[in-house]
């Protein structure tokens, strides 16, 4: 353990001070505290967000023609994770530190989880620090305190945007572990970050189409055959999980995703749905995420525990 907390807090200290990461956090701190101020002038776009909820609305809510708070979490904070793991192993391969490192009286297990701690470590503290200062425009905005229902709701998004961005994370010490060139770890993480946040979408609307396709004159079970097909597939996106989880945690109206047949939710009274039944209806996604952050690392574990590290 004394070598797993050396390179926690050693990597803790070059991760605060890595002008990159300053550059990404200070945008997506300015970025999503100006979605936050903006939706604060304008709460008519709130309507969406059941009235004991409204605190919900500044994660969630878009100003005018700039989306949502969760949108950027969502497209930039994969760029915060790969930013601080793409050069994990293989940057200190390129500078020859690693055998140094593995010299000293530090197992080759403690760096690798050293190194994957310090990150998720850094990406919580950085959420915790934007998700209080929004926490405190919305209160200051709508001049009363959140109750423990948003409060929790809004715990259970932290908690999900940590995870989320820890994927990215440990795919990209991924990728530093099988690349020896920065160069190539920094563009494979990208190439993935754009298939995933972009291409996948459109690869389960041409299968879904295929498989199931949808004429102008069709039934509800076709309907819901196709949009079931799309789904199967955006499981293997985290973007498309981390999306859902949010949708369903900040906004209690939302009583399920895909297609729905009317007869299904006939009867139903318009009521905002508790924490626990949202957590019901994502509940697959969010171990979905849970479980590819936790692979993802696994595999880098595995292949750097079996690699052979010489100096250069």
């Amino acid at each position: 353990m004394s070598g797993i907390r050396v390179i926690l807090w050693k990597e803790m200290v070059d991760y605060f001070g890595s002008k990159r990461f300053l550059i990404l956090f200070i945008i997506i701190c300015l970025t999503g505290i100006s979605v936050a101020y903006l939706a604060s002038q304008n709460l008519g776009s709130f309507a969406h967000i059941p009235g004991e909820f409204l605190l919900l609305g500044f994660f969630i809510s878009s100003a005018g023609s700039l989306p949502s708070f969760t949108f950027f979490v969502s497209f930039f904070g994969p760029l915060i994770g790969l930013i601080l793991g793409f050069d994990a192993i293989s940057g200190e391969r390129s500078r020859g530190t690693i055998s140094m490192v593995l010299s000293q009286p530090v197992f080759r297990d403690s760096l690798i989880n050293g190194k994957f701690l310090a990150g998720l470590a850094t990406i919580a503290v950085m959420f915790v620090s934007i998700f209080l200062i929004i926490l405190g425009l919305g209160i200051w905005t709508l001049g009363f305190s959140p109750n423990l229902e948003e409060i929790s709701r809004i715990g259970v998004y932290y908690l999900a945007s940590v995870v989320y961005v820890g994927f990215w994370l440990s795919l990209g010490i991924l990728f530093s572990i099988l690349f020896r060139r920065t160069s190539s770890s920094a563009l494979t993480s990208i190439m993935m970050w754009i298939f995933f946040t972009f291409f996948i979408y459109m690869i389960a609307n041409v299968v879904a189409d295929q498989i199931a396709p949808v004429a102008a004159v069709t039934t509800p079970e076709v309907v819901a055959k196709n949009e079931a097909i799309r789904r199967m597939i955006l499981r293997i996106s985290p973007a498309a999980l981390f999306d859902q989880i949010a949708t369903a945690v900040l906004n209690p109206s939302v009583r399920a995703f895909g297609f729905i047949n009317p007869a299904q939710i006939s009867g139903l009274l318009p009521t905002p749905l508790s924490l626990g039944q949202s957590l019901m209806i994502v509940w697959p996604e969010f171990v979905g995420l849970v479980a590819l952050m936790l692979i993802c690392f696994a595999v880098s574990y595995v292949v750097f525990m079996r690699q052979e590290i010489r100096s250069l």
